[in-house]
């Protein structure tokens, strides 16, 4: 039986829309909604970021690299303000920018095709693929979730749990019973 053959710029952009929207997303949004309001905007020290300073960057990032060079969007990032920001921006207007932003940038990701994957633009003062500015986006904001999700345990002092080891419920439900 011969198979099909696979579209790879179709499973490229179908990963790149589910680990911003379904995979870093709602974890970035669960440690938002668990940190009280004033943790949103910790910062560990001067030279570090406050998980709040962090989602509006990647709000940033993501309407700069995507809505804008990708999608043709006018290109209105202020990028200073970003880590400038002390807030306290509401916990519920973060969380609405960054859905927001998360949703745009899908949309203009549903639209692609291989000739916008393949063809070279200057974005950010980079000049580079369409593959490699989603491949940016998708690490950029994969890295940033991590720092946020690390900010959260510090302040709670609790396993988010994010993951889970092969076997792991089953040990926790024999622990449970002895």
């Amino acid at each position: 039986m011969k198979r099909a053959p696979l579209d790879l710029t179709e499973l490229f952009l179908a990963q790149a829309r589910h680990s911003l929207e379904k995979h870093h997303l709602p974890r970035i949004e669960h440690c938002l909604r668990r940190l009280p309001e004033r943790d949103i905007w910790w910062r560990p020290n001067p030279a570090s970021n406050s998980a709040g300073n962090l989602a509006l960057h990647l709000s940033g990032n993501v309407l700069q690299w995507i809505v804008s060079g990708l999608g043709g969007a006018p290109d209105v990032r202020r990028r200073d303000w970003e880590f400038a920001e002390r807030g306290p921006i509401p916990r519920r207007k973060l969380l609405k920018l960054l859905r927001g932003t998360a949703t745009l940038a899908c949309k203009v990701l549903a639209e692609l095709g291989p000739r916008e994957l393949t063809g070279m633009r200057s974005i950010q003062g980079f000049r580079l693929t369409g593959f490699e500015a989603i491949s940016h986006v998708t690490e950029h904001f994969a890295y940033h979730t991590g720092q946020i999700i690390f900010i959260t345990k510090l302040r709670l002092g609790a396993d988010l749990r994010f993951t889970r080891l092969p076997g792991e419920r089953r040990r926790r439900k024999e622990l449970s019973q002895v």
